[in-house]
């Protein structure tokens, strides 16, 4: 296979890696009321409560529509509450509720179901290979878009 149809079918698969993921979170999660674009946002607050919005957007690597829209459909689900940050009048902290706390074990039950699914097959080493070759190639990414972004700038 010559280089450029091992380039694309690299980006190929992790798009429909990427889709598959969705739709399978998406499945899950529609009972709740929430959609696949909301879960890392719910997962993220899962594990730091009380940030603001625009730290949301930051590790999240979406932009702060986005960020606000998520935020904004999972404050309509009665998950999250959204209150004026006292340092910043113009940012928002955003906060669980009691149900956005209830929805835990849920959600860390499809994050699992996802995991199993995804490394089904796949042994102790691979799979923390699997998981290493991923983050350096989100790094990689990311600092190629970083650069584009300064060198545009």
């Amino acid at each position: 296979m010559d280089q450029l149809r091992t380039q694309e079918s690299i980006g190929r698969d992790v798009s429909h890696l990427f889709r598959s993921i969705r739709n399978f979170m998406g499945r899950q999660l529609e009972p709740y009321g929430i959609g696949d674009a909301q879960f890392p946002f719910l997962m993220l607050l899962l594990h730091e409560d009380g940030i603001s919005q625009e730290y949301l957007a930051t590790a999240l690597k979406c932009d702060r529509a986005t960020s606000a829209r998520s935020t904004a459909r999972l404050e309509d689900a009665g998950y999250v509450r959204r209150v004026v940050d006292p340092d910043d009048k113009r940012a928002y902290k955003v906060f669980l509720t009691e149900q956005g706390h209830d929805m835990r074990q849920i959600v860390w039950s499809v994050s699992s179901d996802l995991n199993d699914m995804l490394l089904e097959g796949f042994t102790d080493e691979e799979k923390l290979a699997f998981r290493n070759m991923i983050k350096k190639a989100g790094i990689n990414i990311s600092k190629c878009n970083q650069n584009r972004k300064t060198t545009n700038e």
